[in-house]
Parts: C-alpha cells; structure tokens; sequence
C-alpha cells in the first residue's frame, strides 16, 4: 500500500464502500464485501449508499461493481480481481460526517469476528429474501431456516402484464421490481436502448436480466425516435407525441404488436420498460392501451 493520495474521492457511496473496506483491515474478498455493506447499509443507514439483489450468494450489488472499476481509475483500490483492497492509506472514515463515521465503528465493532461463513449466514436468516437465489444456502442454512428463504419465493404464476420505468430507480431497485413479481420476459421498447444510468443500456441490461433468469427482448418498431423527444414541457407536448404515436408508430408495427402480444400468451408474466416513472407521461403506456383494443386480450395489466 503506498501513502500516496489517489485522485479525489467525490461520491458519498464511494466513501461509504471504501470506508467499510478500512473498517475491516482494508482488504476484503468479494463475499465478504458484499455482506458487510450490505449490513452496513442495511442496519445503518436510512438512505442507503447501495442497494441489492438476492444472486449466486446472497446479496449482491451491481453497482457496487460498476464503481469498483472508477476506483481502481482513481487509485483507491487495487485492481486485484479476487479482493477489495485499498490501494493507499488514505482515511477514508474521516471523510464521513460525524454520526455515519460513528455508526460504522459501532457496526465494525459487532461484525469484525464475524466472518466466512458465518458472516453469510448472518445476512441469510436476518434477511431471507436474499438468500432465494443463493448457491450455497443449503450447506450453510437448517430446515427451519431454509423454509423461512422459501417463504420469500415468488410464486406469482397468473397470466400478467406488467409496465415499468427506471426513472428514479437504481438499477438494483428496478431488478427487484421484476423478481419480486416473477416477471419472466422484460421488452424494451426504446427505440435506442441507451441510458447515462447505470444498468440501463441494452447490453448491462440485457446481461444482467439473463444472470436473474429473466429474458430481455428488445422491440424497437415500437420505440420513439428520440428527435420528438427533444421539445417536450407540458403535460399537453406529451398527449400530442403520443397521439402521434398511437396514429402513426402503433397503425404501422401491427406485427410488433402482435409478436409482444405472443410473447404474453407464451410467458405468462411480461413486462415492457421505458423511462418515465409514470406509464401516462410515457409511450409503454400507449403500448398497453392498444394491446387491451386487441379482440383476445385477457391479461390483467399493472403499471410497476
């Protein structure tokens, strides 16, 4: 570890993340990690830095992983693969207000003897819904608390459309919306499937969604050209945009109507995604509306 400053830290979840590595030694494997900030920011904080999905072992931030790699840029972590390591001594703690730096040695203080496995099993019977997808919750987990992680299950098997943005989400946010109701198909009907957000440009998206078990499909005869985007204001641009929309896009993609309308009949549990948090200040809504005019519509559908 050199004593070198690295290039400022700016981000309060970065602080957080590298703050937690320090609490505990200043190297972490990736398990370990994981299941201290996500304690961390469960047990801790109100707003939390960092949020999670239940994955191979147990709770598990993508974005996490997205700002390891602004960390290495900026000299605070090493790039060592296999572990979290600080790369400088710098005091990462002292750059938090007050009372979260006081929290964490609290938290550093009760967690530091817990470690491997019973550190995992800590955050599986605290906090079972993480534990859903795990790979290894049968080794670590008793009867009784194995059928507590499947209690947490989705078992939504009824036929359903679903709509949802990610505005205002994080992208672990947006992922559990989906698990939670046991979407099995997510469209995109973006016309061009790219965000400045996190998670949210096709191939983040799209890899992500196949780790879950959940298949993207991307339908682009039903996404709006950004061009007619670029001047809306009022509630009142939007309802014009999207009466062209329904008069021109809609009317001329009946075969991209009809193949999202096979996909419902076939999966089950569909949901298509855009942006706007709200389905009426967003096209998918439109979609939804011009697949219930369809003769053999049966599908309840829920705006997420």
């Amino acid at each position: 570890m050199t004593t070198s400053s690295p290039k400022k830290v700016t981000f309060h979840r970065h602080k957080v993340l590298l703050s937690v590595i320090q609490a505990f030694g200043g190297r972490l494997t990736n398990i370990e990690l994981q299941k201290y900030l996500f304690l961390f920011t469960q047990l801790c904080q109100q707003s939390k830095s960092y949020e999670f999905v239940p994955f191979r072992y147990g709770c598990f931030s993508f974005q996490s992983y997205a700002d390891r790699r602004k960390l290495v840029d900026l000299g605070a972590i090493s790039p060592d693969s296999d572990h979290w390591q600080l790369a400088n001594d710098s005091d990462y703690a002292g750059m938090l207000a007050a009372g979260e730096r006081e929290k964490l040695l609290l938290f550093r203080d009760k967690y530091a003897d817990i470690t491997g496995d019973a550190l995992i099993r800590e955050v599986y019977t605290r906090f079972p819904y993480y534990a859903i997808r795990s790979e290894i919750a049968n080794r670590l987990l008793s009867a009784d608390e194995l059928a507590l992680v499947d209690k947490q299950r989705p078992r939504q098997c009824a036929s359903r459309f679903f709509t949802i943005g990610y505005e205002g989400k994080s992208f672990e946010q947006y992922l559990n919306h989906l698990l939670r109701n046991n979407i099995r198909v997510l469209c995109d009907v973006r016309k061009n499937p790219l965000s400045r957000k996190y998670g949210f440009s096709k191939t983040v998206l799209s890899q992500t969604l196949e780790s879950l078990g959940i298949t993207y499909i991307h339908l682009p005869e039903l996404g709006i050209v950004s061009e007619k985007r670029q001047t809306l204001e009022t509630e009142a641009d939007y309802k014009r945009l999207f009466d062209d929309y329904e008069a021109s896009t809609l009317r001329q993609n009946p075969s991209a109507l009809q193949q999202l309308f096979d996909i419902v009949k076939k999966y089950k549990r569909v949901a298509i995604t855009c942006f706007e948090a709200e389905e009426c200040m967003c096209h998918r809504g439109r979609v939804a509306r011009a697949l219930q005019q369809m003769p053999e519509w049966k599908y309840d559908i829920e705006h997420l």
